[in-house]
């Protein structure tokens, strides 16, 4: 299983609940989201990936089920993994993809 196609699913329809403009992009061995043609969350395996403010991520971290994206064998600031337990709710996929749209605006582009 690359991603969960379930949680894809949810995250679809949040964002078109929340008339968020965006385009889905397979990397990294998962799904990401995109929106204003930046990285905003994902799916890799069976967790939820989202970019988030660096300066709220040592809060965030005190949260269950929620770490430091560490994909390439590093933490990377500003990226965490969410577990399934903290996203069962779909109260709680939603106040996590918040986390990410807040900061979308702030995030620089990649470099093609």
């Amino acid at each position: 299983m690359a991603y969960d196609n379930f949680l894809a699913e949810r995250i679809y329809r949040i964002l078109k609940d929340k008339n968020i403009a965006f385009s889905e992009k397979k990397m990294m061995g998962g799904l990401s989201f995109m929106v204003n043609e930046k990285m905003c969350l994902g799916i890799i395996k069976d967790n939820l990936m989202i970019r988030i403010d660096p300066e709220i991520q040592d809060d965030l971290l005190k949260r269950t089920g929620c770490r430091m994206m560490d994909f390439t064998k590093r933490p990377m600031k500003g990226f965490l993994y969410v577990e399934p337990i903290a996203v069962d709710l779909e109260s709680d996929l939603e106040e996590w993809i918040q986390y990410a749209l807040d900061f979308n605006p702030k995030a620089k582009k990649s470099k093609k």
